[in-house]
């Protein structure tokens, strides 16, 4: 009896709750040289509605191969939260303002989240 008050229970649940699309959004990454490019990187793409949010974390660091020799650099990081329809405007513009000659962006899609989280990261990227 208590199994079937359960499944009840958890049926209703998910029927409250807003659907979400799997992939609908997407978390961008893109690695800055300093704190100064990383803040004026993360404000235009929010005030440009390419992101809803930019975390910004510091001190990283990077080892890569640059031109046939291993590099290590310090850089910061950028986390932007996205529609996943949007992550090609968003690479786009990184990659104009941006003062790498190749500058990272790459995406992952959000598989699950936080319902009035999901919502609102729809309302704050319009498609």
């Amino acid at each position: 009896m208590l199994s079937g008050v359960r499944s009840v229970g958890l049926r209703l649940l998910s029927m409250e709750a807003p659907s979400y699309v799997s992939g609908m959004h997407s978390t961008a990454f893109v690695t800055c040289p300093n704190m100064e490019e990383a803040k004026k990187i993360a404000r235009a793409a929010v005030q440009k509605q390419l992101a809803a949010c930019v975390n910004i974390i510091p001190q990283i660091t990077s080892i890569y191969q640059w031109e046939g020799k291993i590099e290590e650099d310090n850089e910061v990081l950028l986390m932007i939260k996205t529609r996943t329809s949007k992550v090609s405007d968003l690479a786009a513009f990184v990659r104009s303002i941006h003062p790498y000659d190749v500058a990272e962006v790459i995406s992952l899609p959000i598989d699950q989240g936080n319902p009035p989280y999901m919502k609102w990261l729809s309302q704050a990227v319009p498609e």
